[in-house]
């Protein structure tokens, strides 16, 4: 017969109950959104970029520090509005002179054009949880309209900081020479693919 000792019965309890504790709150039923203006979480938003390197591979890099608003309602989807700000100069990849390079004059500029931005103009439901979101991009000085395929991933109370949060997948794309950095085109490519994932919360 096992037995079990009182002090092994407390040990398992304090190891695993927190594990069942801190099980997701987020619930993907969109039903559940509240209506409002929210925040991105800056800490927790991610932006990628990827990039056909020489047809060989997909080279990928990442901007943080990204902020912006949301201003939803779920009985009217079509008048959200979304802007978003990233920080060029947060740049990086695994590479850390590419980096450098690409804060460079000869790509991004990041000295001269320090940010680039969304702000959306008109939302278009295509489903209980995905949206086209068309707007214009400034992008190393030069605007263009873009269009974004959203997907609305889940919403509840954050329980780190109990705020009531909403959650995004936004993916889109644009050609980088359209906006004046066209370095090494075709050699890398031209067409860039964009994903941001981010938490927005409710103000």
């Amino acid at each position: 017969m096992i037995r079990i000792s009182a002090a092994a019965f407390v040990f398992a309890a304090v190891v695993f109950a927190p594990a069942a504790s801190a099980q997701s709150v987020a619930n993907p039923d969109p039903a559940l959104v509240q209506a409002g203006s929210y925040a991105l979480e800056t800490n927790h938003a991610r932006v990628v970029f990827a990039v056909s390197h020489m047809g060989f591979s997909t080279w990928y890099g990442d901007f943080s520090g990204a902020t912006g608003t949301l201003t939803l309602d779920p009985k009217n989807p079509a008048a959200a509005s979304l802007a978003v700000t990233i920080p060029v100069a947060s740049v990086t990849t695994t590479n850390t002179t590419l980096d450098g390079e690409l804060k460079s004059p000869a790509w991004f500029d990041a000295a001269k054009f320090p940010t680039i931005s969304f702000t959306s103009t008109k939302v278009t439901p295509t489903g209980p949880t995905t949206a086209l979101v068309a707007g214009t991009v400034t992008f190393h000085g030069v605007t263009k309209p873009i269009v974004l395929e959203a997907t609305y991933k889940a919403s509840g109370n954050n329980p780190m900081t109990k705020a009531f949060t909403i959650g995004f997948e936004v993916k889109g794309a644009l050609k980088r020479s359209d906006f004046g950095v066209a370095t090494y085109v075709p050699l890398i490519g031209d067409d860039v693919t964009l994903i941001i994932s981010a938490p927005f919360e409710k103000k």
